[in-house]
């Protein structure tokens, strides 16, 4: 039976990160940690978020186990309209910038169809150089024909992650 302690413990381990610098990291002692992963406790839930993005997963698949899709495909009779849509752009840099976007996906085709360029969503060159290599055009014609989910994750060299999301 897989629980929160297997993951939490399975998931520190894949990132290469000890109980103790966990538990440092969240404000909270190594023997807090070992009883989460001897499933003896659980972590407080203000901790959750913290912990999941530590870990590098939501919150919703530290507790349940369940990975998230990266992308699917809707058939066209299943399909939201595409004007009650969300396109989402997060950023998270190297050097700690976050960035979240929501824009309706209903402006974001006005946007397109006018021709308006990628602005700067950062102060961070690498991540701005990364996110004008990402042709929405292109990912905003396969949200039309169906896709959603995470449908770009780019990760640069220097540890800059920019995802865009359609939902």
């Amino acid at each position: 039976m897989d629980t929160i302690g297997k993951r939490i413990s399975e998931h520190r381990k894949a990132k290469n990160i000890k109980q103790d610098e966990l538990a440092e990291k969240l404000l909270v002692s190594p023997q807090a940690v070992s009883k989460w992963e001897n499933d003896i406790s659980c972590p407080d839930i203000s901790l959750l978020p913290n912990l999941a993005e530590i870990l590098g997963i939501s919150v919703d698949e530290l507790l349940s186990g369940k990975k998230e899709s990266v992308v699917s495909f809707v058939p066209e009779e299943k399909r939201k309209d595409i004007d009650k849509m969300m396109f989402k752009v997060v950023v998270d840099s190297a050097d700690g910038d976050k960035v979240r976007v929501n824009i309706p996906c209903a402006l974001v085709k006005i946007a397109l169809d006018c021709g308006m360029e990628i602005p700067q969503i950062s102060g961070n060159d690498s991540v701005n150089s990364a996110f004008k290599n990402i042709d929405l055009a292109k990912i905003f014609e396969m949200v039309e024909r169906g896709a959603i989910g995470n449908i770009v994750e780019v990760e640069s060299h220097e540890g800059d992650v920019i995802s865009i999301f359609v939902e």
